[in-house]
């Protein structure tokens, strides 16, 4: 919950502050803000201090973080990168998620048996300050708002456009509906894979961890099919096709029997390969017909709803 609520509650009025601000700067102080809570992290750590109620503090800094940034480093894709290849961006975004998806768990795992924990915060405060670093030297142009020289309405009604904006687009209000139907019947059974793994196929951890990985692999080839082909002329062809065989993967993963664990290994790489398939261009979809001045506050409302990993 207390990862969740910052990306419920100030995902609005976050949007509606990176179409104010400027957007490199808003991802430099989200990113800024999320390193120096891993530093206070590996200093509890390294000292012993370490409270549970300093988690809920750090998960809530974080979280506050993470709800300025998506927002500002999708709403400035649509300013760097032509529309024709927007749909190819969006596919390397999602096989950089599943390439994280594969390397991250075994790589925690081989760090936590070499290093005290102090020592593996402190590289993610390193790897934060490349990520800041790298900003610097970017050129991320500022899309014109309509009255840029008068005096800015208040915030409330920058919020209250943005949401005027999505519910007037039926389009939009339809993708949206579909996509919360769908993860609402995913998240939960996604979320009971361990209890699958251990109860009906009898496994283990490694088990699961090869049902996840069969699923980053998946992410991660999807987005690279994704990129290279760029998806069909109508970007919502793609998406449907893509669900379609989401849907077919998942289908085979419940109806797998406990002897045929390998149908389910199959049924996740296919869910995972179709991932980007009907993310990535629905991404590029807002990018193009949401006006740039306004994307800040349309992906805060649509953001999470449109996409999924499981944990």
């Amino acid at each position: 919950m207390v990862a969740l609520l910052p990306e419920v509650l100030l995902g609005p009025f976050a949007g509606a502050l990176v179409d104010r601000w400027d957007r490199r700067e808003v991802m430099i102080v989200a990113d800024s803000l999320i390193a120096l809570v891993a530093a206070w992290l590996a200093y509890l750590f390294w000292t012993g201090a370490m409270q549970p109620w300093h988690v809920y503090v750090i998960m809530l800094a974080r979280a506050m973080g993470g709800a300025f940034h998506w927002p500002a480093m999708h709403a400035s894709t649509s300013l760097m990168v032509p529309e024709e290849h927007l749909t190819r961006v969006a596919g390397l975004n999602q096989t950089t998620q599943g390439a994280r998806s594969i390397v991250s768990p075994p790589l925690g795992a081989f760090l936590l048996g070499i290093l005290p924990l102090h020592a593996i915060m402190a590289i993610d405060v390193v790897t934060a300050a490349f990520a800041i670093l790298s900003l610097f030297f970017v050129h991320i142009p500022q899309p014109e708002r309509e009255g840029a020289k008068e005096s800015k309405p208040p915030l409330w009604e920058d919020v209250r456009e943005g949401l005027r904006y999505v519910w007037d687009r039926s389009g939009m209000v339809a993708m949206l509906a579909m996509a919360m139907v769908i993860n609402f019947l995913i998240r939960p059974a996604f979320s009971l894979m361990p209890i699958l793994v251990t109860r009906h196929f009898g496994g283990q951890a490694l088990q699961l961890g090869w049902m996840e990985s069969a699923w980053g692999i998946g992410v991660v080839l999807g987005g690279l099919i994704l990129s290279t082909w760029g998806g069909f002329r109508r970007r919502i062809t793609t998406t449907l096709s893509g669900l379609i065989g989401m849907g077919l993967g998942t289908l085979l993963v419940g109806l797998t029997p406990a002897e045929a664990s390998s149908l389910a290994l199959t049924g996740l790489f296919v869910a995972g390969f179709m991932n980007p398939i009907t993310n990535g261009p629905i991404h590029a979809l807002v990018q193009t017909l949401v006006a740039p001045e306004m994307q800040g506050r349309v992906f805060t409302v649509i953001g999470k709803v449109f996409s999924y990993q499981p944990s």
